[in-house]
């Protein structure tokens, strides 16, 4: 297991007051130990114990080659292993347990095991909100690739491709940039399918004056990028010009209060507020941002309930937008940032 990374978990634990955790995500799995177990429907299971006895409980079928970094216990298809876990518990202790972890499991635990049990995840999310070094740097990495297919991709714009199409060769643009491949999948839309935040891409094609709004994302050394952009086919009319105007300038505002020490929440207001004031408030109808890494939407979201103060090392979205179906128009601008000790790097 990766120690930095373990000992903010255990540190995080002792601050809580819980002695043990169990982690059941294949991503914070993967994120303390650079192992990808996927584990389907069966237990997968990281007890983590703040005295230091350590395990993991792994069904036989995904037998590891490689050192975890605790022992393993492994048990097949005919045994119980929620009660091969529970006997690892000391039994009175609050046990933290990840919010991800299937009921089926949870509840078992609950009728063999006497004591409290806790969401885990704010803890683990606390640590993992925090970028290390390393993967400050592998976050540029994929967001400068990112910006190199997004580059690519709008030079594609003028062949009279369907969304789906523009897809599909999406796809290629990121293999061809080194990536595994989309961290998410991407948004296309043409015209008033913009005006949906989440469109599924179908075959519609762009005609001249139409906006179009690329939302991508690839990932690159396991780690995610994800932007959007809008742009518009040949012209664009005065209209749509006043709005994308308003939401770029919403976007910088969010960014500007993107550092130590604001809220969370004061980066949606920022850019929120903005679009309110130009008379577009009711159109903007998503939260502002969320937080990425590992996965492309982490803990820790950019929203007017959210009061977490931000820190240094944190990566999160700013990316306002305004939505009119009845004009057939749709603008979202998205930029990642990674927060420094005086205000952020923008990716």
């Amino acid at each position: 297991m990766n120690q930095t990374k373990l000992q903010n978990v255990l540190s995080a634990m002792e601050k809580q007051g819980v002695s043990q955790l169990i982690v059941s995500d294949p991503a914070v799995i993967f994120y303390l130990t650079g192992a990808r177990i996927e584990p389907g429907e069966r237990m997968l299971a990281l007890l983590l114990r703040t005295d230091g006895a350590h395990r993991f409980f792994i069904n036989d079928l995904f037998r590891q080659t490689r050192d975890l970094g605790a022992p393993i216990t492994y048990y097949n298809d005919t045994q119980d292993g929620v009660a091969i876990l529970a006997a690892s518990l000391t039994a009175g202790k609050t046990t933290a347990i990840d919010k991800n972890w299937p009921a089926r499991f949870l509840l078992r635990l609950q009728e063999l095991f006497d004591g409290r049990c806790v969401n885990s995840s704010p803890i683990i999310d606390g640590v993992r909100a925090i970028k290390t070094a390393e993967e400050q740097e592998k976050m540029r990495v994929s967001s400068r690739i990112n910006d190199a297919v997004m580059e690519r991709l709008i030079a594609c714009l003028g062949q009279n491709h369907t969304e789906k199409e523009l897809g599909e060769i999406l796809l290629k643009l990121y293999l061809d940039e080194g990536c595994s491949g989309f961290s998410f999948e991407p948004i296309t839309a043409f015209a008033g399918n913009a005006a949906d935040p989440h469109h599924v891409p179908d075959n519609s094609r762009g005609k001249r004056g139409d906006c179009v709004v690329l939302d991508i994302g690839g990932v690159k050394d396991d780690y995610c990028s994800d932007m959007t952009r809008t742009v518009f086919l040949g012209e664009v009319s005065a209209r749509a010009r006043e709005i994308y105007e308003v939401v770029l300038e919403a976007n910088r505002r969010g960014i500007a209060a993107a550092k130590p020490g604001n809220r969370m929440r004061d980066v949606d207001d920022a850019a929120r507020n903005y679009i309110t004031e130009k008379g577009f408030g009711p159109y903007f109808t998503h939260r502002t941002g969320h937080s990425i890494g590992l996965e492309v939407h982490e803990a820790g979201d950019v929203s007017a309930v959210n009061d977490a103060l931000i820190r240094p090392g944190q990566c999160f979205s700013v990316e306002p937008g305004i939505y009119i179906p009845e004009e057939n128009i749709g603008v979202r601008i998205e930029d990642l940032v990674l927060i420094t000790e005086s205000g952020c790097e923008v990716l």
